[in-house]
């Protein structure tokens, strides 16, 4: 059996309608970083403000507010420069990727929506971002990101600013993998605009918005955040969370359903969700950089995909196929671990701390 087609526990996903960097905020990170076997790593993607020439700067500021505001996790936080395709911090950078791959917390935020999108499609750092959230790490993604990551993107800036005619672009789709077919619009409670002027549903307005919506797919589902609001979806474990003050709105096949802060559900109801048997689409070279470096990140505990290997071959032992469970041996070997078969089941040890 390949390593590709072991199935790891993936990390969680939460998105921000608004409210990464508040009192809201804090307490999402807080909780999200209480969850964490390790201390947290977070590489912060200056992507989405990328074509801003302070795009450096919008990162720094989710940078200083970990460090200041979730300090007694002692984060370790770097920027990532993946600006622009074609220049010397391009998202197709290897080096970037690499420091994508050393985290287990990844950030994106505001920004450009469909900059983002473009930018981040079949990128290096792209393939890196979710071949390291398949082996474990978390992906917090807030306001232009979270738009970019749906099936369909909302071109906020080009409709909103531009006079563009309402209109959908293709998104990144990072839920597909998992069955799901998520349209992401944050800001859904937006008032910025007053009695003068409906600035909900991303500066949209309902009127508007409901135009947009029969311009979908028939089987995209809307998934509408609140500002100060998270939605979190623990794909591992099938679950959605609503955290912060707000609430989350799903449209989904000429239905509408609320769910109030606080509340949990089971991932089907934002559409057929399954857990994939491998990603398909991430190159052979990514995902070998990102076995190593999950297997060298320093960590007492072995990685998802080890102890998803260890425990086929276990079942092989069990079925008494030798031969599978030697290469099985043989795979967690190459990871950088050792396997050995006790009483109690297999143990394992990291190779560089073997007496």
């Amino acid at each position: 059996m390949s390593v590709y087609e072991t199935s790891p526990r993936p990390g969680p996903i939460v998105l921000f309608g608004s409210g990464e960097t508040s009192t809201t905020g804090r307490r999402v990170f807080d909780w999200l970083f209480s969850t964490m076997r390790e201390p947290p790593r977070v590489a912060i993607l200056e992507t989405p403000a990328g074509f801003e020439p302070n795009s450096a700067r919008v990162a720094g500021r989710i940078a200083d507010f970990l460090c200041e505001r979730l300090q007694n996790y002692e984060p370790v936080v770097q920027v990532v420069p993946a600006r622009r395709r074609g220049t010397t911090h391009s998202p197709d950078d290897m080096e970037l990727a690499r420091a994508v791959l050393r985290a287990n917390v990844i950030f994106l935020g505001p920004g450009s929506p469909s900059y983002t999108a473009r930018q981040l499609q079949d990128s290096t750092v792209w393939h890196a971002l979710r071949a390291r959230h398949w082996l474990g790490a978390s992906l917090v993604l807030a306001s232009a990101a979270a738009i970019a990551v749906g099936q369909q993107v909302l071109p906020v800036y080009e409709i909103y600013k531009a006079g563009a005619d309402l209109h959908w672009i293709h998104g990144l789709d990072l839920l597909a993998a998992f069955g799901l077919s998520l349209t992401v619009v944050p800001h859904w409670d937006n008032t910025d605009g007053g009695s003068e002027l409906d600035t909900s549903r991303c500066f949209m307005g309902h009127d508007r918005f409901q135009y947009l919506r029969r311009l979908l797919p028939s089987d995209a589902t809307v998934v509408g955040i609140d500002e100060h609001t998270a939605l979190v979806l623990d794909v591992a474990a099938g679950r959605g969370h609503v955290l912060g003050r707000g609430g989350v709105t799903v449209q989904r096949a000429g239905r509408q359903q609320q769910l109030a802060s606080g509340a949990s559900c089971d991932l089907a109801v934002f559409g057929d969700f399954h857990m994939p048997g491998q990603l398909d689409d991430v190159p052979p070279v990514l995902w070998t950089e990102a076995f190593e470096t999950t297997s060298s990140s320093g960590s007492a505990e072995a990685p998802a995909l080890v102890e998803a290997l260890s425990r086929q071959r276990q079942q092989a032992r069990l079925q008494h196929d030798w031969a599978e469970a030697d290469v099985l041996r043989s795979e967690i070997e190459a990871l950088g671990w050792h396997v050995q078969d006790t009483s109690d089941g297999p143990v394992l040890t990291r190779t560089e701390q073997l007496p």
